[in-house]
Formats: structure tokens, C-alpha cells, sequence
């Protein structure tokens, strides 16, 4: 059964006392729940949701940051049959409303410093879910029950394989976002092969620094703690101050961050040798371009493996994992040795590919377009035919991600697969693609750079040209023609910025994604100055 009903009757009867959820919220005060604690509160609040008339199959919105409440209302939701559509609170307005909207969500369970907000945006539209204020005002449903009546618990806690779980609108810079939906047995397919490649089990201990309102959070480690009967620890936000500190308290073993985590740690330089962190064993790495240097720079600068991943909201989270038993020089080697660090192989329940246009498959190390099948790939996108024709193309449950990437044999016949960026993203200059990741890394590894993105402009002679967006180091200064000359000196002509603008905000998305595309569209009208310029070699 790969649902998550048992999960909760196996708790209640057998790890009653264990912690479940710690939990840091601002200000650093910290509270601490039981699995008995925790899951006798998530049968009060989905009694509640069959009182309001939630049915299985039915969908809620959560507007919130992480909290408890957000744990266990999702949780509530599962073992309810209801499916969850967590929203992104830092989307602009009328993203938040459609998403909403396009869900047909029967409740919104609002935080306190967002209720004004969603006000304002069901307002707008004309299905009004009920909303719930979880603050200091409605915190009955939340509060840990002394009698939970007497309902078997069985005819409360009752879920299938099939039912959806969960909805996660992609964020898309153009149009309106894709309903990913995810069944549970996505979810717990996806968290056991997390846990078996990275040992997570009963006695693991894992660190939650990520929102929860995207895969990454939910699944590595809401999902695979509690499917694992781990303990997670959860932090309403990432501090930089505060990370060793807490990774040290807790005894953390493993923490999941994102590549613009490491370069803020490395950035803090705080000296960690005062920590106990001799329970970390590792942190997993994925969700957006990790380059070489960067990853290289962490593991020499605290000494700690940085286990690379990855996969899309619409293969439930991880597809891949750099294994975490190589040896430090292999290790090594699948990081460093081929210009893009490796993602790994492929996990249980997943194969990947690597196609050419035509969709025939290539050989090892020829790029192409990554193709995942398996049984965490996404049902579909919620009520869009065009696009998940397009991502299924292929037929056959394949996966088509729009990312470009290749793969190399180990020496026990294993592929080992790498992402050099989304074809989306692709510069095609003369007709020929190039990665900007390449670009990037070849920028950031200039002394005074802190922050590299590559992207091409319109070109008369060429169709597209590159211009690189550059973030100095505090209290450096950089020219222009500083960058050109480092960039003249490591890459080719073909591959070099034309153009560099410097800036001072790094643009991520909330789940450190770089807006590429989002960048080029501010900046094309800044850059139409150079189409007509004949850029040459050595000038």
C-alpha cells in the first residue's frame, strides 16, 4: 500500500512519545510535538473537515509560512482523501487568485499576516471558498484534544493510492501556472526512495530550512520523516545567523538546501569549528543550477559532502541522488570532472534518458532533452490537454522536463546524468546552443564577482548575442572590461558576453530558481542598442 493511512494508525499504536516535529519560529523559540501529539490534532482538524462537508477528492489552499499548523493540516488533508494547493504568498495577486480559483478549493486556511490579503483576492472571484484564520484568534482545531470521541479512529483516517494529494501550480514567467497534480502514492513512493538512498529511518534526524509550499520542503522532509518515523525539524524561515547553530543543537543529520543557501553560508563565513556537527552527515543539493565551484567551495570550506539531486514538481520532487556511499575522490570526480556537477542516478521507481529532437536516444556524453518515466511522475497538469500532450508526447508515461542534459558510465555500467540548463534557456547563437550555466560558472570564478547570469539578446548577424547580469562583491568594485578580459581568457569567442550589466538584487524565485527568462524580458528593451553591433574577436 503506498497511501498513508497505515503510516498513521502505525504511529498512534507504536511511536506515541517520539518527537515528530520540532519546530524554530521567530524570535527562535522553539516548541516540540510528539507523533501522538501531533497526529491526535490531525484527527481533530480532519474531523473538522468532514463537518465543514470536505469530501475525499476535494481540494484546500494553504496561505501560509512554515508552521506547525501547516504540517498538520496537510496531514489532516491525507488522511482525509483531500488534496492539498499550497500557495506561494510572495506570487503577485492575481497568480494567488487564480490558483484559488482553478483549483475549486472548498477552503483557504490563511495565516494571521496574510488574512487582509486573501480577503482582498477571493473577493475578486466569483467561487468564494470558506476561509480559516489559523492565528492567535482560531486555534481550537489546532490544540491537542483530550477525547478524541468514539469514532474508530479507521473510520476517520481512510485513504487510498489514488486519491490526489497534491496540487503544485508551476511558476511559469508567462502565462497562467500548470496545476501539477500528485497522488499519494506519488508522495510516498517518491519519499521511501529519498530515504533509501540517503539511509533516512527511524532514528534520522532532518532539517527543514526550505517552505514548505513547494515539493522540495514537503516531500524530502515532511513526507520522508514521516513516512521514515524521523523526526523533522522545521524553521519558519532560513536564518544565516542561526543555521549552525540550530544544525548543531538538534543533532541534525541531513538538511536539504538549495545552491543559493550554500553560497549565502559560504558568503556569512562564520567560523563553524564552535559547533557539534559531527551528527551532519550530509546536505542534499538540488532545485536549480548548482555550479562546480560553488559546490567545491562549501565541502573544502566546512567539510561537509554535498549530495547533489534532482527532479521537477511534476516527479513529485527527487528523480536522481549522487550516491552517498562513493568514495571522497569518486565523489569528487562526478563533481568536478565534466564542467557540470553530476545529479546522480536515477532512484527507485524512475529510469531516465537522454533524446535528440527527433526523440530517438543518444549516446554517452551527446546532450539532449532529459525523459523520466516511472511511478513518481506526475497523474497530469489539472484540466490543461495542450500541455501535458506536449510533456507526453513520447507516449509511453514519458516525461519530456524541457531540460537539457547528458550522461556518462561508471565503471559498474551505471549512468551517471548531469544538467547543463532548460532548453528554454538555451542561447542559440549562429544556430549553435549554448548552456549559459558554462557562462556562469566562467564569470563567478572572477575574484570580485558574487553572482553570474547568463542570457541572450536579440542580434542581427547572429540571432542572439550574450549579456551577462553581474552582482559585485560587497565593497568590491568591478568594471565592465574587467569581466570582458576574464571572460576573453577562459572561454571562446563564441561563448563571450558581449554586454554586462551589473545590478545589486539577486533574482530567485522563493525556492532559489534564477529568472533567466525573467531577466532577459526586463532587459531586452536596455539591450536593443547592441542588435546592429558587429561584436569581434580580440575587440
Amino acid at each position: 500500500m503506498f497511501n498513508l493511512s497505515a503510516k498513521f494508525l502505525e504511529y498512534l499504536n507504536k511511536t506515541p512519545q517520539k518527537d515528530f516535529l520540532v519546530f524554530y519560529g521567530k524570535d527562535s523559540e522553539k516548541i516540540t510535538y510528539s507523533y501522538n501529539e501531533v497526529l491526535t490534532r490531525v484527527i481533530k482538524v480532519a474531523i473538522w473537515l468532514e463537518e465543514q462537508g470536505v469530501k475525499r477528492g476535494d481540494r484546500i489552499v494553504t496561505a501560509m509560512c512554515n508552521q506547525p499548523e501547516q504540517v498538520i493540516i496537510y496531514l489532516a488533508a491525507w488522511a482525509k482523501g483531500v488534496c492539498v494547493v499550497p500557495v506561494n504568498m510572495s506570487e503577485d495577486d492575481n497568480r494567488i487568485g487564480y490558483i484559488i480559483e482553478h483549483s475549486r478549493a472548498k477552503v483557504v486556511f490563511v495565516q494571521d499576516s496574510y488574512l487582509e490579503t486573501i480577503k482582498q483576492i477571493t473577493g475578486r472571484i466569483d467561487r468564494l471558498p470558506l476561509l480559516f484564520r489559523v492565528g492567535e484568534c482560531d486555534q481550537s482545531i489546532f490544540q491537542q484534544p483530550s477525547d478524541l470521541g468514539n469514532d474508530p479512529i479507521e473510520s476517520i483516517i481512510d485513504s487510498s493510492d489514488e486519491d490526489e494529494a497534491l496540487i503544485v501550480y508551476t511558476s511559469g514567467t508567462t502565462g497562467n501556472p500548470k496545476g501539477v497534480i500528485l497522488q499519494q502514492k506519488h508522495l510516498v513512493k517518491d519519499a521511501e526512495a529519498i530515504a533509501e538512498c540517503n539511509h533516512i529511518d527511524f532514528s534520522t534526524k532532518l532539517m527543514c530550512v526550505l517552505p514548505i509550499h513547494h515539493v522540495n520542503g514537503i516531500i524530502v522532509t515532511i513526507v520522508t520523516s514521516f513516512t521514515s518515523g524521523s523526526t523533522l525539524i522545521l524553521n519558519e524561515r532560513f536564518s544565516v545567523r542561526e543555521f549552525w547553530r540550530r544544525a548543531s543543537i538538534e543533532k541534525a543529520n541531513i538538511i536539504s538546501l538549495v545552491p543559493t543557501l550554500l553560497e549565502y553560508l559560504m558568503e556569512a563565513n562564520e567560523d563553524i569549528s564552535k559547533y557539534d556537527l559531527r551528527s551532519l552527515r550530509h546536505v542534499i543539493c538540488g532545485a536549480g543550477p548548482l555550479l562546480v565551484d560553488t559546490v567545491m567551495a562549501f565541502e573544502n570550506k566546512f567539510n561537509i559532502p554535498v549530495i547533489h539531486a534532482y527532479g521537477l514538481s511534476e516527479t513529485t520532487c527527487f528523480a536522481t541522488f549522487l550516491p552517498t556511499d562513493l568514495p571522497h575522490e569518486e565523489r569528487k570526480y562526478w563533481l568536478t570532472h565534466f564542467g557540470y556537477p553530476s545529479i546522480g542516478v536515477p532512484i527507485k521507481y524512475n529510469e531516465l534518458s537522454i533524446i535528440d529532437v527527433t526523440g530517438n536516444e543518444v549516446g554517452e556524453g551527446i546532450r539532449g532533452e532529459i525523459i523520466i518515466r516511472g511511478e513518481t511522475v506526475m497523474k497530469e497538469y489539472d484540466r490543461s490537454p495542450e500541455a501535458n500532450a506536449s510533456v507526453f508526447r513520447l507516449g509511453n508515461g514519458r516525461f519530456c522536463t524541457g531540460d537539457e542534459g547528458f550522461y556518462q558510465y561508471d565503471e559498474r555500467g551505471r549512468k551517471y546524468f548531469f544538467i547543463t540548463g532548460r532548453i528554454k534557456e538555451l542561447i542559440i547563437r549562429a544556430g549553435v546552443n549554448i548552456a549559459p550555466v558554462e557562462i556562469d560558472e566562467v564569470i563567478c570564478k572572477y575574484s570580485k564577482v558574487r553572482y553570474a547570469l547568463s542570457f541572450p539578446f536579440d542580434h542581427k548577424y547572429y540571432g542572439e548575442e550574450i549579456a551577462a547580469y553581474v552582482i559585485p562583491k560587497v565593497g568590491m568594485e568591478v568594471t565592465e572590461n574587467e569581466v570582458l578580459e576574464h571572460c576573453r581568457q577562459h572561454l571562446p569567442f563564441s561563448k563571450q558576453p558581449k554586454v554586462i550589466i551589473f545590478g545589486n538584487a539577486v533574482p530567485y524565485t522563493s525556492t532559489g530558481k534564477p529568472k533567466r527568462l525573467e531577466l532577459k524580458k526586463k532587459l531586452k528593451e536596455q539591450l536593443t542598442v547592441y542588435r546592429d553591433i558587429q561584436f569581434k574577436e580580440g575587440n
